[in-house]
């Protein structure tokens, strides 16, 4: 029978044929209770994921930094703001569980320290500190922006909690991490070297991928589409 729950078979009542109606099969309770708190377990397994790798990258920046200047204390404040949204922001309606996001994000996380840690181990060539501290501080501006304006629906892994369509996300579709491009620009301006080089060239591939990745994630989202055309690009205004 092409209608729902009714059933493929008859009942006969005396001279009446009736369509016997069957109740759609339903999970036992236990199977069903089972389900949802698995469902719980990832939200808040993800949740504590964040918080446990914000609170390593705050303790690793704090050991790392001898001394703190104004663009290290925004960075400071950015961790404690993410801290806050790991243990209160909505469970995401969708999200992108492929290992190649899972590899994306993990590189994303391990290259900016990488470079500190190589540079430790071999120093690199000086090129323009002035103006890379300026762009460095201009990064983190944008970035404690582009994460407040974000507020609660930030994550690490491409999901959908909602929109972020003002303030930075005005311009360009993806400010957070076009803060992060400009970072990295300023502090190889500082001190460079051919293999920060190649960690810079590998750490925008994998953030090119999670423009795209969290652009299949968010097309779902029902303002999606005038979204992006009033925003029409993801990461450098006029070019892409």
């Amino acid at each position: 029978m092409p209608y729902g729950h009714l059933a493929a078979g008859i009942r006969n009542d005396g001279d009446v044929i009736r369509l016997a109606r069957r109740p759609r099969p339903r999970a036992p309770e236990s199977a069903r209770r089972s389900f949802s708190q698995i469902k719980m377990f990832g939200r808040r397994f993800a949740d504590l994921l964040l918080f446990c790798v914000t609170s390593a990258e705050l303790v690793i920046l704090f050991l790392l930094t001898p001394t703190f200047t104004i663009t290290d204390w925004i960075y400071v404040l950015q961790h404690f703001i993410v801290l806050g949204i790991a243990l209160t922001r909505p469970q995401p309606k969708l999200r992108d569980y492929s290992l190649a996001s899972s590899v994306a994000v993990g590189v994303a996380y391990v290259y900016p320290y990488a470079q500190v840690i190589y540079l430790r181990w071999s120093a690199g060539y000086v090129a323009s500190p002035a103006a890379g501290l300026v762009l460095v501080t201009l990064a983190a501006g944008l970035s404690l922006v582009s994460l407040l304006t974000m507020g609660r629906l930030f994550g690490i892994r491409p999901a959908l909690r909602g929109l972020a369509t003002r303030g930075p996300y005005r311009v360009v579709r993806h400010p957070m991490y076009l803060s992060y491009v400009i970072a990295d620009i300023g502090y190889n301006l500082q001190e460079w070297s051919s293999v920060t080089l190649l960690l810079v060239l590998v750490g925008w591939a994998s953030l090119i991928y999670r423009i795209h990745a969290e652009e299949r994630v968010l097309s779902r989202h029902p303002e999606w589409p005038a979204y992006v055309v009033l925003v029409r690009y993801r990461l450098f205004p006029g070019m892409w």
